[in-house]
Parts: structure tokens; sequence; C-alpha cells
């Protein structure tokens, strides 16, 4: 009773909490429940058990504090781009989870960088992969999640790690528009792949005509510009502040109607990739079912290898849905649901998690879409064998060369004398 007494009597500001804080956590030296103190008829004791009270009321006055400060942003300071208004976002309490948070990204995106420029560099170092309307699509691919890795790793570190904000309104949009743009353009190329394999095994009498470099590259044109438009609308206008609407619980400045429209055309190319893929995967088991049908027993080696190609296509396209699903739809969920509830802290942690498994979609899709790839495979062994013999020859000692070109003498002198 004598602790409740105490709460009632203490109504502090946040600047006074922290304060007391500090006074409880360096003058408080017992361990003890501090309850069981206030029971204590020692006076030392009772002035120590009315310290760990004022200690813990802060600590609660804090804790609420920060879980409110997600309204005060909403009614009076949303569109102040300051450390107090952005603090509800910043959801990494402890310095484990921002250790854990800022090994993981950079460990993922460092392998992302490295992946990505690797596929454009074997592209576009061959005359004939980059001449292709697939590499075509998968460069796209690897461009996107190469600009997703750098814009995502360095803008999330710095915010949730570092708890730095940026000066103004607009220039946090701009990041998040950076974001937004790569990862969009990310599941866009991989619905561009998607659709030229659909044709490629639907219609491939007709691939070459239909998918032409030219035709190609003006697909990546309008995806890249429609991306950019999508991504920079809130920096144009369509934010909480400029409309005076309902702001986003997840991302400051973004409006609820804006985050709504994007969820619904990421769910739209992800449909879309999966009814594609879905259908190349009938379509080749249709095919094999078909030659199963009509090759004699002397074919059955060509069988069972056409048979094999089909689940080595199924184990792939299954892994590319696996991955897309695993990775997107998590953070999607909590995106809708973020728009009708109210989210608390945990469920914000969880969301910052999910925002990481993105990115580790940016770093498996080199692996699935080009490293599998015979000619992009190929000519990466060939690259190492060239790295091998010219390592090889560097190494080469002065000594050994020597002895090479006197022994080329002297077989040229024994030809002469020969002569």
């Amino acid at each position: 009773m004598r602790h409740r007494r105490i709460t009632r009597h203490y109504a502090w500001s946040p600047d006074e909490s922290r304060r007391a804080v500090k006074e409880g956590g360096s003058s408080c030296s017992c361990r003890s429940c501090p309850g069981l103190e206030l029971g204590r008829p020692s006076h030392r004791k009772r002035a120590f058990g009315v310290q760990e009270a004022k200690t813990l009321l802060a600590r609660s006055w804090l804790q609420l504090s920060i879980m409110d400060n997600c309204e005060m942003y909403e009614n009076t300071s949303k569109c102040i781009a300051s450390s107090k208004s952005m603090e509800c976002f910043m959801v990494l309490s402890t310095q484990a989870q921002k250790i854990s948070t800022a090994t993981l990204c950079g460990l993922f995106g460092t392998l992302c960088i490295f992946e990505n420029c690797l596929v454009l560099y074997l592209i576009f170092s061959s005359s004939g992969t980059r001449r292709k309307p697939s590499y075509i699509f998968i460069s796209s691919l690897a461009l996107a999640d190469l600009l997703a890795s750098i814009i995502f790793v360095g803008s999330f570190v710095n915010f949730h790690v570092f708890n730095e904000t940026d000066s103004s309104k607009e220039l946090f949009l701009l990041k998040l528009g950076g974001v937004n743009t790569s990862f969009t353009a990310s599941l866009s190329s991989l619905l561009l792949t998607a659709l030229d394999r659909y044709i490629s095994i639907s219609r491939p009498s007709k691939y070459k005509l239909l998918v032409t470099r030219k035709r190609a590259w003006t697909a990546l044109g309008v995806l890249w510009l429609g991306c950019v438009a999508n991504a920079f609308l809130p920096l144009m206008g369509w934010n909480c502040c400029t409309l005076n609407s309902a702001c986003s619980e997840l991302f400051p400045f973004v409006d609820n109607n804006y985050l709504f429209t994007w969820i619904c055309l990421v769910l739209i190319l992800l449909g879309c990739i999966v009814c594609a893929y879905s259908h190349v995967l009938w379509r080749a088991h249709q095919h094999v079912a078909n030659m199963e049908m009509y090759t004699s027993q002397v074919h059955v080696g060509k069988q069972n290898a056409r048979m094999r190609m089909d689940i080595m296509l199924a184990k792939t396209l299954v892994m590319v849905l696996t991955v897309l699903v695993l990775c997107w739809l998590p953070a999607l969920i909590l995106m809708i649901y973020s728009i009708f509830v109210s989210l608390n802290n945990h469920l914000r942690k969880v969301f910052a998690f999910c925002c990481t498994l993105c990115l580790i979609n940016s770093m498996v899709n080199p692996i699935i879409y080009a490293l599998r790839s015979k000619e992009l495979y190929s000519s990466l062994r060939m690259h190492l064998s060239r790295c091998r013999r010219q390592l090889r020859t560097s190494n080469d000692s002065p000594e050994a060369e020597s002895a090479h070109r006197s022994s080329m003498i002297e077989t040229i002198c024994e030809d002469i004398h020969a002569m």
C-alpha cells in the first residue's frame, strides 16, 4: 500500500524522469525487491525503498512516454523531421539488438553487393550474353538488387542503429523513394524474367520474333520509369503532411492510402510472378507427358533426360516461389495490419526484422537466376582460370625465368649446329 501511495505523489516530466533514473541508479545499492524494502520498519531501508520506487516510476514513465510519442507525432509534430518526432520509429532499444542488426545488414549487404556486381560483370563482359533478352532482364534484376542493398543498408542502419535523423522531411522521403524504387524494380524485373520464360516455353517457335533486344530495352525503360514515378509520389505531395491525413505507423510522413496502394502493387506483381511460373511448370510437365506418350523404347535415355530436366525445372521454380513468399509476405502482412490496427513496440521490432528479409531476397536472386545459368557459370569458370594463370605467372621466380630462357637458347643453338 505504501508503494501505491508513493506513486500518487510523483508526476514527472520526461526530463525529470530521466534525471530520477540516473539518481536512482547511482544511489540505490540494495538488490532486493523494492516492494519488500518498503515494508521493512527501518527508516534507512524505507528511504532506499522510496528511492527505488522513484526509479521504477521514472522508468515506467519513460516507457509510456516513448509509446505515446506516436500519438504526439500524429497530432502535433508529424511534419517535423526531428529526433523527438522520430523516436517512436526507432524501435531497436537495446545495444545487443543494434549490434546484431548492424552485423546482419553489413554481412548480407556486402554479399549482395559482391554477387550482383559479379553478375553484371559476367553479363556485360561477354558479347553473347549481353545481347540476349533474357540476360538483359537478369542484368536489370542485378542492378535493382545492387541499388537496394546499398540504399537500404545505409538508410536502415543509419536510422535504427545510429538513431540519426535527416535534416528535412524531403530528404527522408528522397531516401525512402530510393529504397522503394530499387525493391519495386527488383520485383518488376522478376516479373519480366518470368514472362520471358513463359513465352519461351509456351511459344518456342515465335520466341525470337516476340522477344527482341529492342522490345526488352523498351520494357525495361517503361519498368524503371514507372517504378521511379510510383516511389517518389510521397516526395511530390502524396504524404500525410501535405494532405493532412492519417500517417503510417511504420514509415514517417507516409500516407496510409499511399502505403495501401503500394502494397496492392507489390501483391499484383507477386501474383503475376506466381501465375507465370506455375504456368511454366505446368507446360513443362505437359511437354514431358507428351514425350512419354510418343517416344519409343529406343529413346528411353532421351526420355529420362527430359524427365530429369522437368524435375530440375520444378525444383528451381519451387525455390523461386518459396524465396519470394518467405521474404516478402511477412513484411506485407504487417504493413496491411498497421493500416487497420495500431501496432505495439514489439510488432514494430518484428517489422524491422522482416525488412531485412527483403534484403536476403536480393542476396539470393543472383544465385537462383544468374549463377545457375550454364553460360554464366562457364564464363565465371573461364575468368577464374584466367586469374589463376595470371597468379601463377606473377608468382614465378626470376631464376626460373632465366633458366627457361637459357634452355631455350641451348635448344636454338643445338638446332643451328644440327643444320
